[in-house]
């Protein structure tokens, strides 16, 4: 793997070389300073203000020529821009193709610039990284606290050229009402340079819309590095690329949430049938996220295989599990329940659904099918609870019993036996790239590695026993250049070790918040039914509405956020004040009034939930920015570490529920959510000290 300082050379634009920030310079200071600390030749604090000067005339140096470069692209545009009007007082033909290759010619040159500003604000953030990893200081912290703004500040200028995608945009649609009816008809296709453009500003800016927001919550991790795509790549994806293949996936993601929460209403009431207290309905919902946690890692190692064989098992396990549950009834035993949800739960193949919009999906839809897989989670976790409620009668065929507790495992399991028929028809396993292939590859480098010592071997005896200290410098850079290689290299972790090594404190910060997220939610639903027919007699279609209300409030509020508030604030302040917003929803939802009442509780879970699921939008995202590249592929990636810190706080809130059982109906409320705002507070506390290094 290159070396960022040599792939920034490398990509370069030859004649703006001048204008980049010099890298490789601030690399030999980091290391510079690393050398006089140790020696003690140094104090700490003028390192820090050294740096602090040096960085600024860098980005001083970018900013001060990206503005004098938006000057020239306005007077180009402005020019245009009178043309285009007098064009349209006295049309001519033969101008039109002429002033649109004008703007097209000014769209080109706003890429480059928008490509320079990018590399630019990567190797700050690099450097940054570097210097903190170093010296053990939050070097980042510091340097952002002492300034007014965010050391990317002065890039916001370039983004007033999206004036010219406007007009670009106006000049297509308004080329055929210049036409002669003689002339071929045209198509107003959207010129190829605008969506670039839109593309890198939207890179710079992290602005969304609501396909990005929803696609957030899947978690399917990008490039950080902007590459454009070679053709061949693109049609490698398109031919491996299978529509009905992707809309199972889908169906998979939502028959799984559906099979989640359909039995949430009745849990109590079926565990009391069976013999057992009400609050055990926390290990009966619980049970299906502590099968989880082991299915996720086989899943998505048999992901790196195969998907139809992963997807075939996984529906044959959930049918299996949904029988017993169902059957549990007639047997009269709790424990063939508990089984039945362990089976569910070693059938979630969440994770082989999510890598399977990784690799098998072409870039240009992946934000679509991304969006796709978080809406049918959404609309999975809201027909859960109304489908329960619909299931309220009661009969009886041979000695099988049918009620509203058994109904729920009967109709998934009707419903994973034909998607199992569904999915050995219609599925079409994409073709992997051979493993055979990676060991050429490393083979391949091994020799080279060897080739290398053996020279090393050969030269050392013809070296001169004293070199300067130019030469140990450029030994030292050279060591550093591999050092960062490893780094950024793409290789995947190969175990749960290698990869919590890659965590750091911010990575671990927005794993707590999803840990706590998750908790908080689960205690919410999980707990419903125990609650409200405690306090307020509610029956099992009541709960089921509540639910239902619930989960269809996910895609509105997505919505809102993801097309108007995350364009208008930064993805940090979205994340502390949904925290702050949870930590609210918990404490209003305390009994700590006599009588407890509907609006009470209401109010403060659908405070709860709006924020969480805000929250799990804006965490996921900023997870996958500050996670390392290596996490986003193999089976230890990103997706699976945050998937098996929500399904342990799933495990955690279950059991947290059942234990508490124990205080008695009157002290269940109480007792559950003191863990969820301890946690909460926790997690806030900890973004406070992370804030500045989450950008």
């Amino acid at each position: 793997m290159v070396a960022f300082g040599k792939r920034l050379k490398e990509r370069s634009i030859q004649e703006w070389q001048g204008y980049y920030i010099n890298y490789k310079l601030m690399k030999k200071k980091v290391n510079q300073y690393g050398r006089q600390l140790q020696g003690g030749n140094l104090e700490r604090r003028q390192v820090l203000k050294d740096f602090s000067k040096m960085l600024d005339n860098q980005i001083e140096k970018v900013a001060l020529f990206m503005l004098e470069q938006q000057g020239i692209l306005a007077s180009r545009l402005q020019r245009l821009r009178e043309s285009h009007d007098a064009l349209q007082e006295e049309p001519e033909i033969s101008h039109i193709a002429y002033l649109k290759e004008g703007y097209r010619a000014v769209g080109q040159d706003l890429l480059k610039l928008l490509f320079f500003v990018e590399m630019n604000a990567i190797g700050v953030r690099k450097i940054l990284k570097k210097f903190d990893k170093r010296f053990g200081y939050r070097f980042t912290n510091y340097y952002v606290k002492t300034r007014a703004n965010h050391p990317y500040s002065e890039l916001q200028q370039v983004y007033k050229h999206v004036v010219m995608s406007r007009n670009l945009h106006e000049l297509q649609n308004n080329q055929g009402s210049y036409l002669s009816i003689y002339d071929q008809p045209v198509l107003p296709l959207q010129d190829p340079v605008v969506d670039s453009i839109k593309a890198a500003v939207d890179r710079l800016t992290h602005s969304t819309n609501f396909l990005n927001f929803m696609a957030q919550h899947a978690f399917i991790m990008q490039q950080e590095l902007p590459s454009p795509q070679d053709e061949e790549e693109a049609v490698e994806e398109d031919r491996i690329y299978h529509f009905m293949s992707l809309l199972l996936n889908l169906v998979n993601t939502f028959l799984y949430m559906v099979n989640t929460y359909i039995i949430v209403p009745t849990a109590d009431d079926y565990s009391m049938s069976l013999g057992a207290a009400a609050t055990v309905c926390g290990v009966v919902i619980g049970a299906m996220a502590v099968a989880q946690l082991f299915s996720s890692v086989y899943f998505s190692a048999w992901s790196n295989k195969s998907y139809f064989k992963p997807l075939i098992f996984s529906s044959i396990v959930l049918f299996i599990g949904n029988l017993l549950y169902a059957l549990a009834f007639d047997f009269n035993s709790i424990a063939v329940l508990l089984i039945g949800r362990l089976f569910c739960g070693l059938g979630s193949a969440r994770a082989v659904n999510r890598r399977y919009i990784s690799d098998c999906v072409p870039l240009k839809i992946r934000m679509q099918a991304s969006a796709g897989f978080v809406s049918a989670s959404a609309l999975g976790m809201a027909c859960g609870p109304a489908l329960a409620g619909l299931l309220q009668t009661r009969f009886k065929i041979y000695k099988l019993t049918f009620n509203q507790n058994t109904l729920p495992g009967w109709v998934m399991a009707v419903a994973w036996l034909m998607y199992l028929v569904w999915l050995a028809i219609s599925f079409r396993e994409p073709v992997l790239e051979p493993e055979e292939s990676h060991s050429t590859s490393k083979d391949s480098n091994n020799s080279v590695i060897e080739a290398v010592q053996d020279g090393n071997l050969e030269s050392g005896i013809k070296q001169p026993l004293l070199i300067t200290s130019e030469e140990i410098e450029e030994q030292v850079e050279d060591e550093d250049d591999k050092e960062e290689a490893s780094e950024e290299s793409r290789a995947p972790v190969n175990s749960i070790g290698a990869a919590y090594r890659l965590l750091t404190p911010s990575v671990k910060v927005q794993l707590l918040i999803y840990f706590m997220l998750k908790y908080a939610m689960e205690i919410l639903l999980s707990e419903s039914s125990v609650v409200t027919t405690y306090y307020f007699g509610w029956s099992t279609s009541s709960v089921a509405i509540f639910l239902a209300c619930l989960g269809l409030t996910v895609l509105p509020v997505n919505i809102v956020i993801g097309s108007y508030i995350s364009n208008m604030f930064e993805d940090r302040q979205i994340l502390l004040v949904s925290e702050i917003m949870v930590c609210v929803g918990i404490l209003f939802s305390f009994n700590v009034l006599v009588p407890y009442t509907v609006p009470q509780y209401v109010c403060s879970g659908l405070i709860m939930f709006v924020s969480a699921e805000v929250l799990e939008g804006v965490n996921l995202s900023l997870l996958s920015r500050v996670m390392s590249s290596r996490l986003s592929r193999g089976t230890y990636n990103g997706g699976l570490l945050s998937t098996e810190a929500g399904t342990i706080a799933r495990v955690i809130a279950d059991v947290t529920i059942t234990v508490a059982g124990y205080f008695g109906r009157d002290m269940l409320l109480n007792v559950t959510l003191l863990p969820s705002l301890v946690t909460c507070v926790v997690s806030i506390v900890a973004t406070c000290f992370t804030y500045n290094s989450l950008y």
